[in-house]
């Protein structure tokens, strides 16, 4: 494999996902422009939010290393070179980083939807 072919991760991605692959995507496109809405919307991020839905992706990263390993049908003891634990990484940061977003987004229609005790100013 000489050249890097973004058609090559599609069909393993597919093969190892199935359907879930396309909902995934789903979700993380609906909760990136629910997140966006909100942040123009808003014109501002709210620190008290952000802060608890940070803690909620904490959450969210380590469900994203469970599914993986379920996907995967292996442990994390099956993780031997440096490239491994740097994947473990990131399938916990991109978990991180996409609950984050989505639980934000979440919290601010919730509060742009009804009245919350604290609106922008």
């Amino acid at each position: 494999m000489k050249d890097l072919d973004p058609m090559v991760f599609l069909a393993v991605f597919q093969e190892m996902l199935s359907p879930v692959m396309w909902l995934l995507m789903i979700v993380a496109i609906a909760g990136f422009a629910m997140f966006t809405m909100v942040l123009v919307r808003e014109k501002r991020l709210d620190s008290s939010r952000l802060v608890r839905s940070e803690l909620a992706g904490l959450l969210g990263g380590a469900l994203a290393l469970v599914f993986t390993a379920y996907v995967t049908h292996s442990g994390f003891t099956d993780a031997g070179g440096p490239i491994d634990w740097l994947l473990v990484g990131v399938i916990f940061g991109v978990g991180l980083v996409g609950t984050t977003l989505i639980v934000y987004a979440i919290m601010g229609c919730r509060c742009g939807c009804f009245k919350c005790d604290k609106s922008p100013q």
